[in-house]
This record gives structure tokens, sequence and C-alpha cells, in this order.
């Protein structure tokens, strides 16, 4: 095995062991080039994930800023030595990649890259993707590779772990796919009949008004005046609804700034008070945010729906390498004991199979009359 700066087993368990930790394709793609980088000395890695038009779906690379890869441009397409990888599903080991006859350069902002070591990662005869390593931190011998092959041996082990590991997240993303499906027609039934009794109520307390306006303008008063309190509820339940149903920005802003959205929405939509505070908070593995969005979704449904609070407190602090998610209301409050009745009424079976899922814990404090308390913690990556 070559002797580069994290080699020996406990650098190749390290390895396995972080990758099998994500459960986001993402997650798993990056993590996979950055130890293959390190585990191998290498000055940079990429990983490429073809899709069904010649180019990539997904292309991840270590080694390079942000600066840079923005300045390279356009994903690659599948050409050349990438495109060999792909389709002949074999290992490539090269002195200098410049020097190969299928090398058809790379745009200006791209840095040189010399001897090089790629090979495919496969599941069966399915190739997922493509994963390669260039520039060996070493002495390379005389118009030799600095990579060796006891480094492709190396790499191939990696390759396979990483097939497993790219299987499981694939697997895991279209399950969540389906959860969160589940989820939007389970809020849609809730909003039909929500607002529907809303405007039935409507209705009837509009027909009545009518029918007492000549006879007793003082109760028609009364009823008009209760067909104006139905409408603004009936327009916070489609305001909450909204909310709901919009996709959580959470991949292009974050789980602070999609919190402090949302509850800014909630905040104009109800008569409670609603306030959010993030405190030296650092992001989680995406599987983690997830699921600390959805039970503050759900925390927040329970108190601004069913405690008639008039103040909810949402709180996201870093503890530890985690985080912990705080969501208390000053409503009604109920007897956490009642364990069947309040998990049916506040989704709490739903939260905890959340924090569970996430590998977190959730915590409950409640009482008849002193409000609620939901908190989740989160263990980070």
């Amino acid at each position: 095995m070559s002797q580069g700066p994290r080699s020996g087993l406990s650098a190749v368990s390290s390895a396995l062991l972080a990758m099998s930790r994500h459960l986001e394709v993402r997650d798993v793609l990056k993590t996979i080039v950055a130890s293959a980088r390190e585990l191998l000395g290498a000055e940079y890695a990429a990983l490429g994930v073809p899709d069904d038009h010649g180019g990539f779906a997904q292309f991840v690379v270590d080694g390079i800023s942000d600066e840079q890869w923005r300045a390279i441009g356009p994903l690659p397409r599948q050409h050349g030595i990438l495109a060999a990888m792909l389709h002949e599903a074999r290992s490539e080991r090269l002195a200098d990649v410049r020097k190969d006859p299928r090398f058809e350069g790379w745009p200006a902002a791209h840095p040189e890259l010399s001897d090089f070591l790629g090979l495919p990662i496969r599941d069966g005869d399915e190739v997922l993707g493509a994963l390669f390593l260039a520039n060996k931190r070493c002495p390379r011998p005389e118009g030799g590779c600095g990579f060796t092959e006891e480094d492709e041996e190396l790499l191939s082990i990696l390759a396979q772990h990483a097939a497993i590991a790219l299987t499981n997240a694939r697997l895991y993303e279209r399950s969540r796919e389906l959860t969160i499906a589940e989820e939007r027609s389970r809020l849609a039934h809730e909003l039909h009949d929500a607002v529907s009794q809303k405007l039935f109520s409507l209705r009837l307390t509009s027909q009545a008004a009518a029918a007492l306006v000549d006879r007793d303008p003082a109760r028609a008063k009364g009823e008009l005046q209760q067909v104006a309190v139905l409408a603004a509820e009936a327009a916070d339940e489609l305001r909450a609804a909204v909310v709901e149903l919009r996709p959580a920005a959470l991949d292009e802003d974050g789980l602070v700034a999609t919190l402090r959205t949302q509850v800014q929405v909630l905040d104009r939509a109800h008569s409670a008070h609603v306030t959010f505070t993030a405190r030296c908070f650092r992001a989680l593995p995406a599987a983690q945010e997830e699921a600390m969005l959805r039970v503050a979704q759900e925390a927040l449904h329970n108190a601004l729906r069913h405690s008639g609070a008039e103040h909810v407190d949402v709180t996201l602090e870093r503890r530890g390498r985690g985080a912990v998610l705080r969501v208390t209301d000053d409503g009604r409050g109920f007897d956490p004991r009642a364990v069947r009745r309040a998990g049916r009424h506040l989704g709490l079976v739903s939260m905890r199979d959340r924090s569970n899922g996430a590998g977190a814990t959730l915590t409950v404090e409640s009482a008849p009359g002193k409000g609620t308390t939901i908190e989740m913690e989160a263990p980070g990556g």
C-alpha cells in the first residue's frame, strides 16, 4: 500500500465509515471524493455521475476552490478518458494524461493535471459514476506515474464500497420522495376538510344574517360580525397550508434561513406572535436538517391551530457537534402521559418517527394550562 498522508488500515476504515454515515446522494459523493483524495495523497479528485444525454447529472470535485470551479465553467460532457471509464468500465492509470491519444484538452481555468488514476464505480453491470485522481503528492519515477498498482487496488476497494453507499443513498432519497408525496396528500386532505368546514359555517351564518336583517337588525349585525371572524379564520387556514405545501428551500438556503422565512410568514398569517432565534448554528447532515425542519413545522402547526397560544418561540442553537431545536408556546397545554390521545391529535408519533429516523432525540414538556415545549436534539455529522 502506498505511503500517503493517511495510509494504513485505520485510514481505509475511516474513509469507509465516512461514506456510510451519509444518506443524501450529494453528501455521499462529496465524502467519496474527499476520502479518495486524502487516502491516496492526490492533489485533485473528482467524481462524475452520468445522465442519459451524454453529460453528467452530477460532478463533484475536491482540491479546487469554489472560485476556480466557477471559472472552469459548465459541467464536462462524456468524452475522452472520462467516457472511456464510463463506457469501457475499466480502470486507467497514466503517467501523463495530457499525452494520452484520447485527451481532448480542458478549459483555460482548469488546473494542469499530469499523472492520473481513474476507475468506474459499478453496481453489477451498471456504471454509477467515474472516480478519478490526479497529481500524486510524491516523487515520480522517471517517465512513470506517481500512482502505483497498490493505489489502484486501494481505490478499487474504495469504489466497491462507494457503490454500496451510493445505492443506499439513492434508495433513501426515493423513499423520502414517497414520504413527501404522502405528506402532501395528507396536507391536501387537511386543507380540504378545514376550509370546507369554515366555508360551510360562513354559508350558514350569512344565510342567518340575511333572514334577520329586516326583523332583527341587531342580531343580523352580530351574525355578520361572525361572518368576518370565520372569513379571517379561513384565510389563516389557507395561508398556513400554502406554507406547509411549499417545497422547503433547504438545499438553496439552509435550515436557518428556511425556518426564519416560514416563521415570518406564520407570524403574519396568525394572530399569535411567532418568533425565531438562531444561536451559533452550524450546518448538519442533510437528513438531520430535513427532519428538524419537519418537526418544527409539525410543532408550529400544533401550537398555532390547537393550543390557543398567544406567543410561539422557535430557537435553533448549537450543542456540541450537533444542534437543538426548541418550539415553545404559552397555550393550553396537555398531559403528556395521555400518549394515545396526544399522539393522535398533536402528531407526536410523526415527530418521534422523524427524529428517530435522523438519529435525533425528541422530548416533550407540557401540562394543562402551562403551555408546551417540543425539543429535538440532533447529533450532527
